[in-house]
């Protein structure tokens, strides 16, 4: 009487570990997914505007500090990322900008902020014009001002 050398030849199944990796890879798929597809609330990109305006202030202060002046309505924001050729000169431009990521980001429903300097309501205005891209609005398409922030 011969016995099958392997008892459950042709049988196979998966193992812990490849159900582990299965389940994580589903995890990473749906977390993408979900934020691209459902996107990120409206209150959560007023507060990533406002976090992004005080980053505009600080590296306006430095600009300042070295250079004298801030930027001007013309030169705008793009100032903190390359030196300006146009308006005053500068004095220490700080080599590599002011800003950490060498751009400068638009506001988290897409579009730029509004700068102007001499501001209206201080040495500089910034504005997010909110989710309508517009001045005016209510709730979330509500503009953010630099002079509101806390």
């Amino acid at each position: 009487m011969k016995r099958n050398k392997k008892k459950f030849q042709g049988e196979q199944g998966f193992t812990l570990l490849e159900i582990m990796v299965v389940i994580v890879v589903l995890g990473i798929l749906f977390a993408y997914v979900g934020t691209n597809v459902l996107g990120v609330s409206d209150p959560a990109k007023q507060d990533m505007a406002k976090i992004q305006m005080q980053t505009f202030e600080t590296a306006l202060k430095m600009f300042k500090l070295h250079n004298g002046y801030y930027p001007t309505s013309e030169q705008g924001l793009q100032a903190l990322v390359e030196e300006p050729s146009t308006g005053p000169a500068t004095k220490r431009y700080q080599p590599g900008g002011y800003l950490a990521k060498k751009k400068v980001p638009l506001d988290p429903w897409d579009n730029e902020y509004y700068y102007r300097s001499p501001g209206e309501n201080g040495d500089f205005d910034i504005i997010c014009l909110g989710a309508d891209g517009q001045l005016g609005g209510q709730e979330f398409d509500a503009d953010i001002n630099s002079w509101d922030l806390d």
